[in-house]
């Protein structure tokens, strides 16, 4: 499995990285769609409610915002132009992220169109 470095935040000197590195276990789980993002730069949000990183995606660039809430056991993703999607299960967090970031209709058609690749 490979190491994806975490930037972590500092609370009044003690860091707070559980639920990041959880997130991080979860996207770690299926590193190909992941890498696919052009994910880069984890960084734990403040107070241990989640994690956010850098997207390269083929539908969306900037910043993902993965927050755990911990009332209802689920996540939430947010991104900077405003979409979110709520009520995110463990299980299909990649999978949601995937969707708002970079599986479009026609993927491999739609990549290959962007690269220039012959059949």
């Amino acid at each position: 499995m490979a190491f994806i470095p975490l930037r972590e935040t500092y609370l009044l000197g003690v860091i707070k990285v559980a639920m990041a590195e959880y997130i991080l276990q979860i996207l770690r789980s299926q590193l190909m769609i992941v890498f696919s993002w052009g994910f880069h730069c984890p960084t734990a949000l403040p107070e241990d409610r989640g994690l956010s990183f850098l997207v390269d995606g083929f539908k969306y660039k900037g910043r993902v915002e993965v927050v755990y809430n911990d009332g209802l056991d689920l996540f939430e993703v947010c991104l900077e132009d405003g979409r979110t999607e709520d009520m995110v299960y463990a299980d299909c967090l990649v999978n949601v992220i995937d969707g708002m970031v970079e599986r479009v209709d026609n993927y491999k058609e739609a990549v290959r169109d962007f690269y220039f690749v012959e059949k």
